[in-house]
């Protein structure tokens, strides 16, 4: 808006009259979205047993053996249903059981396991490590002060 209003003269312009209505729209919808994540986040609550029975970074072990990943998705999807049809999480099956799913996994699947680890080591930009999501809170708070 500040830009618009550059150039223009100091006495009454067109220009400014088509960009009222979509101001006005902003005026009245920020507030009412600030409202609306309020609510969310105020109710919240995490569950930390639950994120970690939801993780699945099989997939992206499978990627880094070198399983292309059209093929990974499948293999990650028989896990999950060997882990609904026995009742035993992904996280606790032995290696013979996770190589009977697929010959590829190796030793090291149970590191896949480690969510701490995997949590921190999403340390791109929107990721998932601890110092990427305080550097985003610092982003935000910075935007609404």
């Amino acid at each position: 808006m500040a830009g618009t209003q550059k150039g223009l003269p100091s006495t009454h312009n067109k220009d400014l009259q088509e960009s009222l209505d979509p101001m006005m729209d902003h005026v009245k919808t920020v507030p009412d979205s600030i409202q609306i994540a309020n609510g969310a986040l105020s109710t919240l609550t995490v569950n930390p047993e639950k994120i970690k029975a939801a993780l699945d970074d099989v997939a992206d072990y499978l990627v880094r053996k070198g399983v292309p990943f059209r093929e990974t998705h499948h293999i990650s999807s028989r896990c999950v249903a060997k882990s609904e049809e026995t009742g035993i999480p992904m996280n606790e099956f032995s290696h013979e059981q996770i190589k009977a799913i697929d010959e590829r996994f190796e030793e090291d699947i149970a590191d896949v396991f480690n969510y701490e680890t995997t949590i921190e080591s999403r340390s791109a930009k929107g990721g998932t490590s601890k110092a990427t999501v305080l550097e985003q809170i610092e982003i935000l708070n910075k935007i609404l002060a």
